[in-house]
Order: C-alpha cells, then structure tokens, then sequence
C-alpha cells in the first residue's frame, strides 16, 4: 500500500512544475491521493496548465485568501469532488518589493500588513476555511523559511516566516484535540517563482553551497515535497508543531 492510499488533499501554490507544491502534487497522486488545486487571478492559468503535466490533471478552485467570499465558499467547492479532506498543504507567501531587498527599515505599514497577511494569517484563514471537512487524523503542512535569522534581503518576509512560524504552533495547540495535526517544511532556498522576486536571491544560493553539510540543489525541489508526503501520511501520528528542516543541514551550521 502506497503512503497516502485513499487520502484527499487540497494543494494551494502550484504554479509550475519548479514550485515545490507541484511536486507535493506530483508525489501526493504517486502514493496513492487524490487532490484538488487551488490558485486566483492571472495565476490560474498558469496552474490549469501546471496541472495538466500531473499524471491525473486535478480540478483547480479558485481562492485568494485575502478575499473572505472565497473563503467562505472554498468548504462547498472542495464538496464538490471530495466529502471531507485529510490534508491542506499552505504554499502561499507575498510581500510587495518595498518589504524586501533591504529596504526593511522604510517599509510602510500597509506593506508590512500584506505580508503578513498573505504569508502568515492565510494558515489559519485557509485552514478554518475547511475546517469542517477535517477529519481525525488530518494533516496541516505549511511551507516555511527558515526565521531563526536576520537574513539578508529577506527583510519583512523573514518577518511573515516568523509569525508563520508561530501561527503553526497556535493551531498545533487548538485543534490537537480534534486529532488535526500542524506542522511545516522550511526548505533550503529553492529556484521558483516566488524565489525569483526576491531582489538578491543569489546570496541565498551562494550561502548554501558553501556552507551546506550535505549538497543543496537550488533545483531540486523534490526532497522539499517528500517531507510534506511524510507529514501527510500515517507515519508521524503523533508529530504536530514541529518545524521539519529541508535544507541540507544548513540551519545547524556554524
């Protein structure tokens, strides 16, 4: 028996075959789940096509997670193919480009709310959102970045990654009881296209390379989409809160 046999999930975040959601996406439907997708405005596109190189194209519904009208009906669009799900994978995370490439100390408040918005409240506002189609057992997996650090560039999403971060633990604590697990991958820095708005990206790379204790790929998402396929199997019942570090080793070296 394949690790997610008979399970359904809802993958937000997929916008090509780079993003670590696809291949979350890709794995999720190798072990055995079935999915739906979830994107808004010109992205759709782009994830209708993502889709289509699945080895089943999968239905994709339209959410913005700053928009409540789409919160509010995303339970009823996702009954339309699934009667409850047991997994959500969050890969949702913007900030405007005045929050990032070391502009933190002039960043605008507005800016600041919209990152942390979308980056951070959207875990709990994507969650409640299907809520009631959780089941005991269900599986929240977040995508992070590491925020131990001051990183350089990172500015106010480092921010966002932080309050993530904390939110994770939040929901970790409250719907535990409700047999919900939360927790999140914080992956090395990867090629995608959220990556590539990041002014100064390179310095992440090049970091890495150095200094990782085993290889780092910017170009491989997969071991990335692995962790989250674990965290939503039956393999780790008893793992919530947690933040699983993808990152060849990087986080723990001097």
């Amino acid at each position: 028996m394949s690790l997610l046999t008979g399970k359904k999930l809802l993958i937000s975040g997929v916008l090509s075959d780079q993003s670590i959601a696809f291949h979350v996406a890709r794995l999720a439907q190798e072990e055995g789940a079935e999915i739906v997708l979830t994107s808004f405005g010109r992205a759709m596109s782009l994830t209708e096509r993502a889709s289509k190189r699945l080895s089943k194209p999968a239905p994709v519904i339209e959410l913005d997670v700053t928009n409540e009208d789409h919160l509010d009906r995303l339970s009823a669009n996702v009954s339309e193919y699934f009667g409850n799900l047991d997994g959500v994978l969050h890969s949702i995370g913007f900030a405007p480009q005045t929050a990032l490439g070391g502009n933190f100390l002039n960043t605008k408040w507005e800016d600041v709310a919209t990152a942390l918005q979308v980056s951070a409240y959207s875990l709990k506002s994507l969650t409640m959102a299907v809520r009631d189609l959780l089941t005991p057992g269900s599986s929240i997996v977040g995508l992070d970045f590491d925020a131990s650090r001051a990183w350089p560039v990172y500015d106010w999403m480092g921010v966002a990654k932080a309050a993530l971060e904390s939110t994770s633990r939040y929901l970790a604590r409250d719907l535990g009881p409700a047999g919900i697990r939360c927790n999140l991958v914080a992956a090395g820095p990867l090629r995608t296209i959220a990556a590539k708005s990041i002014p100064g990206f390179k310095v992440f790379e090049d970091a890495w390379v150095e200094r990782s204790p085993l290889s780092w790929n910017v170009d491989d998402p997969e071991p990335a989409a692995k962790a989250c396929i674990l965290l939503f199997s039956d393999w780790l019942p008893a793992t919530t809160g947690e933040i699983l570090h993808v990152d060849g080793g990087f986080h723990i070296a001097g």
